[in-house]
């Protein structure tokens, strides 16, 4: 995710990065002006007495009224699916410090500390790696043991959580922990299965194949056919025109097509590479205090 001074016009009107949609469409932005450059050639010398030709031009604004109506659902639709990850994340570091303040209030030994402060933190980098091309083993702080008994599971965060409440219950047991106790750490430990969820539930659920077709040829369509209405009033400039509405409509697609699925590592994507880190940060800081 890219951090900026929203404040800044001038420097984010200049400043390009490689998911800029300008730097994506360029090829496709050359290929309407000089499509729209031969219409504009064919309709002004060989139909320029084209009655419908001036009528069309009122009929693609309202068809232009229609569109707008969809890219606002469309940018709508995908903005709810990025922020709705964010309220996930922010409620995975509010259970995972939650559950490091309540463990260190039970006094438990160094050992059982560092054994909770590692897997916290082996969750949080587990579901950002699990939310992309899978879990690197490489990453998490665990033992032989422990590593052997996720590899044999088809659901690694699932596993760290049970590594917990095997934990919990051998504590349990031992007459560490109580009833009581349990039941208030099983909330956080829960909070930490509802939110890889609804992580999943985004990732796995993207917008209906037949909506994304439709919008997709609808904009092409209008982009394409624009200069047979535009052309009449404003003859070879229509290219400039249709070149501009060409990248407005289609950098909205893009980019609500790139924040759909904010778990990847695009460049507006969320950060969860930085909030795993913090968690662990975190959880270990308060687990270490004597």
């Amino acid at each position: 995710m890219i951090t900026y001074n929203p404040k800044s016009w001038i420097g984010l009107i200049f400043h390009l990065t490689k998911s800029d949609t300008l730097s994506i469409l360029w090829k496709e932005l050359l290929f309407i002006f000089l499509f729209t450059l031969g219409i504009a050639f064919f309709e002004i010398h060989f139909f320029s007495d084209a009655v419908v030709l001036e009528k069309l031009f009122s009929v693609y604004s309202i068809l232009g009224f229609v569109l707008s109506l969809l890219l606002v659902f469309r940018t709508n639709t995908a903005y709810d699916r990025w922020w709705e990850g964010r309220k996930n994340w922010g409620q995975l570091v509010n259970d995972s410090r939650n559950l490091a303040v309540k463990l260190t209030a039970l006094e438990l030994t160094l050992e059982d500390n560092h054994y909770f402060g590692r897997h916290i933190g082996n969750f949080a980098l587990c579901i950002k790696e699990h939310l992309r091309q899978g879990t690197d083993f490489d990453l998490l702080d665990l033992t032989n043991e422990e590593r052997v008994f996720l590899e044999n599971l088809d659901h690694i965060p699932s596993g760290i959580v049970e590594l917990m409440y095997k934990r919990l219950n051998e504590l349990k047991k031992a007459g560490v922990l109580s009833e009581e106790d349990l039941l208030r750490l099983d909330r956080n430990l829960n909070g930490f299965l509802d939110c890889v969820g609804a992580c999943e539930r985004i990732k796995n659920t993207p917008i209906p194949y037949s909506y994304s077709m439709f919008f997709k040829k609808f904009i092409f369509t209008y982009v394409v056919t624009l200069p047979f209405a535009f052309v009449v009033n404003f003859g070879y400039y229509s290219a400039i025109i249709a070149t501009f509405i060409f990248y407005v409509l289609v950098s909205i697609e893009i980019l609500a097509e790139e924040i759909e699925d904010p778990f990847g590592t695009d460049d507006n994507d969320l950060p969860t590479d930085e909030m795993a880190l913090r968690i662990q940060g975190i959880v270990r800081t308060i687990l270490a205090r004597p």
